[in-house]
């Protein structure tokens, strides 16, 4: 799947076309800005209001935890919520 966001593209595929993707954008003489395999939900859930709040608050405490290397969601959250919750802090 190919997503245009801005003036840039995203590109997804299954992680086993992952490097074959890669060398065909290369090939192309398409330097990728980034390139990474990651999780990404089917669904989402949308939160307002204090799950939203709460649900911010365990992401920043997980992604702060040492142990913790990446943290993956399917949370939802309308822009003008989320930008006055991390206005708040």
């Amino acid at each position: 799947d190919v997503a245009e966001d801005g003036s840039n593209w995203e590109i997804f595929s299954v992680p086993e076309n992952f490097h074959a993707v890669l060398n065909c954008l290369k090939s192309a003489g398409v330097t990728p800005a980034a390139a990474e395999v990651t999780m990404l939900p089917q669904t989402y859930v949308n939160l307002s209001g204090k799950q939203a709040e709460q649900m911010l608050r365990l992401v920043e405490d997980l992604e702060d935890h040492e142990d913790v290397q990446h943290v993956h969601a399917n949370f939802d959250i309308e822009e003008s919520e989320l930008h006055a919750l991390t206005q708040a802090k």
